[in-house]
């Protein structure tokens, strides 16, 4: 059984790479199930050339759209042909933790919208919507709320669930939302879809740093694995970094010590410990941000971070060292992506795995009931308020 893929916001290829090894063997009757790519679409140009490069294994390939989300022609399906699953990480500037939090008042917060109207117009059997752990606080909890609510209404049974990628084999802590919807009537028919349990069963099963940067060692000439450059100023702060520790740590001689008034980021020239995960990869942000080799006096090498996402090495990343580091830290690690690919096939082909109950808080029903009790409770203390004037 072989699912056709759509795909918006594609970046580098991480959903992607992680559908594309997703494969499943039913014991009983041998059949395979897997998941194809037939289209997909990017506003960033060299994600596109790297998504070609390594999903399609071409970089010419015309079935990744390069260009704004809103001139993709969706719903013309003879340019893009018929789908039976989809998948969209869409942006989540406007969610992160990290920056001003616009939630739907952002330029990238309303892009979800795009993806409402792929299923409106496809209704494939089931899809994969991703985005960062901050999605569930934007707009004060509505922006998830509404977010939900339009899938929901699309004719899907949804799965929410906050998957802490550590937990999975990833060896870096990065903590993501995925939906998982499954079209209505193939749910009545009992097709429903269970949050895969974790493969680590407690921190000391967790792959460390250390592990996923150098077992196996990373080929010297290995694309990607440029080494980066810093003054002596930085090498020399660096060497009172202790491994875990970041700019702020004591014992940094005065001379060394960053002059920074306000807020003090913790990722901040933070050296990574390598008996323990990664802390999150990110795609951007200025000196002191790169993340830092645990031993050695430099930042880690776009390589380095691609292997703390879980890509393989033969993954290659097209565009410059920044535009590279992008794509690598706004990814979904393709062994977590395939991890949930590999339970939606299990759930179609009827197949048992080992299972958790989805993260409570982010089931609608239950949303939908915290904001009725914080309304009425406004409801109350206004009327509370009115009857002590």
């Amino acid at each position: 059984m072989i699912f056709k893929k759509g795909e918006l916001f594609n970046g580098p290829g991480g959903l992607s790479l992680g559908a594309k090894n997703a494969r499943v063997i039913h014991p009983r009757t041998g059949e395979e199930w897997r998941i194809e790519h037939l289209w997909s679409n990017d506003y960033d140009a060299k994600a596109c050339e790297t998504y070609r490069l390594n999903i399609c294994e071409d970089i010419e390939d015309s079935s990744v759209h390069w260009g704004p989300v809103e001139d993709l022609p969706i719903g013309n399906k003879d340019v893009l042909g018929e789908i039976d699953c989809f998948a969209f990480g869409f942006p989540c500037n406007d969610y992160s933790q990290v920056g001003e939090k616009h939630g739907l008042n952002g330029t990238f917060g309303p892009l979800y919208s795009y993806g409402v109207k792929v299923l409106v117009d496809y209704q494939p059997k089931f899809f994969v919507a991703e985005n960062v752990g901050g999605l569930q606080s934007a707009n004060e909890g509505k922006a998830f709320i509404q977010i939900l609510t339009e899938l929901e209404e699309c004719g899907y049974q949804l799965t929410p669930h906050l998957y802490k990628f550590e937990e999975y084999g990833v060896p870096q802590a990065r903590h993501r939302i995925i939906i998982v919807g499954i079209r209505n009537d193939l749910a009545k028919k009992g097709i429903e879809y269970k949050v895969p349990a974790p493969t680590s069963l407690s921190s000391i099963d967790y792959t460390t740093s250390y592990e996923g940067i150098t077992n196996p060692p990373i080929p010297e000439d290995c694309a990607n694995h440029e080494m980066p450059r810093h003054t002596q100023k930085v090498k020399d702060m660096l060497y009172h970094i202790p491994a875990g520790e970041n700019a702020w740590y004591p014992g940094i001689p005065e001379h060394l010590q960053l002059k920074v008034k306000g807020a003090r980021l913790s990722s901040i020239y933070k050296r990574l410990d390598p008996n323990r995960p990664a802390y999150t990869v990110t795609g951007s942000g200025g000196g002191g941000t790169h993340m830092y080799h645990w031993e050695e006096l430099r930042a880690l090498t776009n390589r380095e971070r691609a292997r703390l996402q879980t890509f393989p090495d033969d993954f290659v990343f097209c565009g410059s060292k920044e535009q590279v580091r992008k794509q690598i830290g706004m990814a979904v690690p393709p062994i977590g992506a395939q991890i949930v690919f590999e339970a939606i096939l299990k759930t179609f082909a009827g197949i048992e795995y080992n299972y958790v109950t989805p993260t409570p808080k982010l089931q609608l029903e239950k949303l939908k009931g915290k904001t009725k009790k914080l309304t009425d409770r406004k409801f109350l203390n206004k009327q509370q308020d009115i009857a002590l004037v």
